[in-house]
């Protein structure tokens, strides 16, 4: 199934199917880098943490990924993940 997604910084996952997630991520996480978004935020919303989870682990495999964090409570608390991406020749920014 093909998705529109933003390339603005931020992912809301309310919107998709938590299965789908995972992919979600990963494509997106591509798409931004490609966009020259450095900065992300993904969420999930506070739930049971699953697919709190499941971001994670996706972000965690992702190539780009340089760290993430749990957001502020000024930009979702536990109910977001913040996004540092790699330059795209791997370095740091």
């Amino acid at each position: 199934m093909e998705h529109h997604l933003p390339i603005d910084g931020t992912l809301d996952l309310h919107t998709f199917r938590p299965e789908d997630a995972a992919d979600l991520v990963a494509d997106w996480v591509d798409a931004c880098a490609e966009a020259g978004l450095r900065d992300l935020r993904v969420v999930h919303g506070k739930g049971t943490g699953a697919l709190r989870r499941t971001v994670e682990a996706a972000l965690r495999r992702h190539p780009l990924v340089l760290s993430f964090r749990t957001a502020g409570e000024d930009a979702g608390g536990w109910g977001a993940t913040l996004v540092t991406l790699r330059e795209r020749d791997g370095r740091a920014r």
